[in-house]
């Protein structure tokens, strides 16, 4: 039978309070996640298991489905084990998935840390970066961003500059992801109990990463692509590893798009506040800060006291995030209104029968 010091392997927080299980009920996380079932594991082993029909459900365009990073309980008298029920979740990390539809995604649940990977070659894109921060923020997860292949950049210093100038509050590391000397400060955030998710586009060095921090190879790696710095995807599910600090790390593909889900707060380091701030001085009250006159953000732009590339992408997110929120409200308002259009229809069934 798995103890705490087992199931802390695979990231249950220490001191936390086990739940009640039926007999022949096992705690479980679950590692991996296929398109006929799921990988768990109970801190000894992992196993195969299958989720009822109503577990994978998508409701009104959240999933609702089991993900990588979950605690469930599981009935192992099965073949495969039958997942009973799902834990209450600390946090998730969600984005919209591709599509016109709007759908969330989730990318992994239960985390503490968050790792977001960018190389010092053609991949590296401020406003990419922007993007992995705004779908962490207010989710209550540690970010951290790591710029990998800084062995093979002239200018590393600079790059690493204008990201923490961008990003004060967060820790920025610029190095080469094999040198296991590098990663130290990774390793100290993920000791036993603690959960970390690596983010990034394919090619940005998480798999390599991942073979570091595992202190073996573990995960594939590929070169890139000479003409934009792009990988292959060699990593092509998300799965949760067992690392040797005590913690554990999961580990997903490059993701090429990442759109908002509506849900997200865009903040940019001061930077929604430094606007506001301004925005106290135009002429207008009801400014839009487009063409108005008296407009102090407009004067500020013109001047070059505020960056316009930074203040375009910024409104560009808002924009996003707006239109995402829409379409989930739209949702979720027609999906009430059919609920209480059965209700109705329930009860006047019920008191005149069918016709």
């Amino acid at each position: 039978m798995p103890t705490p010091h087992d199931l802390g392997s695979i990231g249950w927080p220490p001191g936390q309070p086990f739940p009640d299980l039926e007999a022949g009920q096992q705690l479980v996380r679950i590692t991996g996640q296929h398109r006929n079932g799921f990988d768990v594991h109970d801190g000894l082993a992992s196993r195969r298991a299958h989720s009822p029909r109503g577990m994978v459900a998508d409701s009104h365009g959240v999933s609702t489905r089991p993900a990588v990073g979950d605690w469930t309980i599981i009935d192992p008298a099965h073949t495969p084990a039958a997942l009973v029920r799902l834990l209450p979740r600390r946090n998730l990390l969600k984005r919209g998935a591709a599509g016109e539809r709007y759908q969330q995604q989730i990318l992994a649940t239960n985390l503490d840390l968050a790792v977001v990977v960018m190389g010092l070659d053609g991949d590296f894109n401020p406003r990419r970066l922007q993007r992995y921060l705004a779908l962490i923020a207010g989710t209550g997860i540690e970010p951290v961003i790591v710029l990998s292949k800084a062995d093979r950049c002239e200018n590393t210093g600079a790059l690493r500059a204008q990201i923490e100038s961008a990003h004060p509050d967060i820790p920025v590391l610029a190095i080469n992801c094999k040198d296991a000397d590098a990663i130290a400060p990774i390793t100290a955030r993920l000791g036993p109990g603690r959960t970390g998710v690596l983010l990034g586009s394919s090619g940005a060095g998480k798999s390599t990463l991942t073979n570091t921090l595992m202190g073996t190879v573990r995960q594939k790696t590929s070169a890139v692509r000479e003409h934009d710095s792009r990988g292959r995807h060699t990593t092509t599910s998300r799965s949760l590893l067992k690392l040797p600090s005590g913690g554990c790390l999961i580990d997903s593909p490059g993701m090429r798009e990442l759109k908002l889900t509506g849900e997200e707060v865009v903040e940019d380091d001061g930077f929604a506040a430094e606007l506001e701030k301004l925005a106290a001085d135009c002429r207008f009250r009801d400014c839009k800060h487009q063409a108005e006159p008296g407009c102090a953000i407009q004067a500020a732009l013109e001047s070059g006291a505020l960056d316009r590339d930074r203040y375009d992408h910024f409104r560009k997110l808002e924009s996003e995030r707006e239109r995402a929120a829409q379409q989930r409200d739209a949702l979720l308002r027609r999906a009430e209104e059919r609920q209480l259009t059965r209700a109705l229809n329930h009860r006047l069934i019920d008191k005149h029968g069918r016709r």
